[in-house]
């Protein structure tokens, strides 16, 4: 995936997205970090083909977003957003099998591919002995492993994710980053994130990418761009890194 000189701008205000140029490296975890309103979930929108640029472009497999077709894009790049709705009664399984449509045809049958995709996704995100329950009956943990699982069933190379451990609890959090860094090192599968954890960022990357103002302010391994002093010019936070034998590096935020 490649950021070629991207700007945005809604509609009566400044740009919000301005000239970013960025490379995504096939198989990796590229995390979006950087404060609230930098333009992280703005970016991730414009890689998902919901908002569309003022300037510039986004190639996937050689193809600019615009040239795609939705069905045709959405066998490419899958997306889970920050809040997602589902009809009530919907079961797990039933959410997860929306993730096929881009392989079906207009009045064909469920085929025995599709009901294999799904089932891989299930086990996946270990949700096969919940895939008959309502959706809703889930933790918020649990449904958002069933919005990944659908992700997954449309068998595609690359995952967007924006802020997928919003609103869980810490163990919740950390289930959705283990699974997230699991399916990229088993099925290679792209990764494009945002998060807004400093020290998850950091565990879960392979590559940043930190915001401000609606541009890259500097990108590249966790240890080279999480620094003190990044810290403090960006966030506006003091702050220590420490090396610890188990957990890597770690941010210990000490004041403002």
């Amino acid at each position: 995936m490649d950021i070629r000189n991207l700007s945005f701008s809604y509609r009566h205000h400044e740009k919000t997205i301005n000239h970013i140029n960025a490379a995504i490296r096939p198989g990796t975890i590229t995390t979006i970090i950087g404060p609230n309103g930098s333009g992280k979930s703005t970016l991730l929108s414009l890689l998902a083909n919901r908002l569309t640029p003022i300037k510039g472009e986004v190639v996937v497999d050689g193809k600019t977003l615009s040239s795609y077709r939705a069905k045709e894009l959405a066998r490419h790049l899958a997306v889970v957003y920050q809040q997602n709705e589902a009809p009530a009664d919907i079961t797990v399984k039933k959410l997860v099998a929306y993730g096929r449509f881009p392989y079906r045809k207009r009045f064909s049958n469920w085929k025995e591919e599709d009901e294999l995709a799904v089932n891989e996704a299930l086990e996946a995100t270990k949700l096969e002995n919940k895939a008959h329950l309502p959706l809703l009956s889930l933790s918020g943990g649990e449904q958002q492993r069933a919005w990944i699982a659908l992700a997954l069933a449309q068998k595609t190379n690359i995952l967007l994710l924006d802020e997928p451990t919003t609103y869980l609890d810490l163990y919740h959090q950390l289930e959705v980053l283990e699974l997230v860094r699991s399916l990229n090192r088993l099925k290679k599968t792209t990764i494009v994130m945002v998060l807004h954890d400093l020290n998850q960022a950091i565990q879960y990357s392979d590559e940043l990418i930190v915001m401000q103002a609606g541009s890259i302010v500097k990108a590249g391994l966790p240890r080279e761009v999480v620094t003190e002093e990044m810290v403090e010019n960006i966030y506006g936070v003091r702050a220590v890194l420490r090396d610890d034998a188990e957990a890597g590096l770690v941010l210990l935020p000490v004041g403002i």
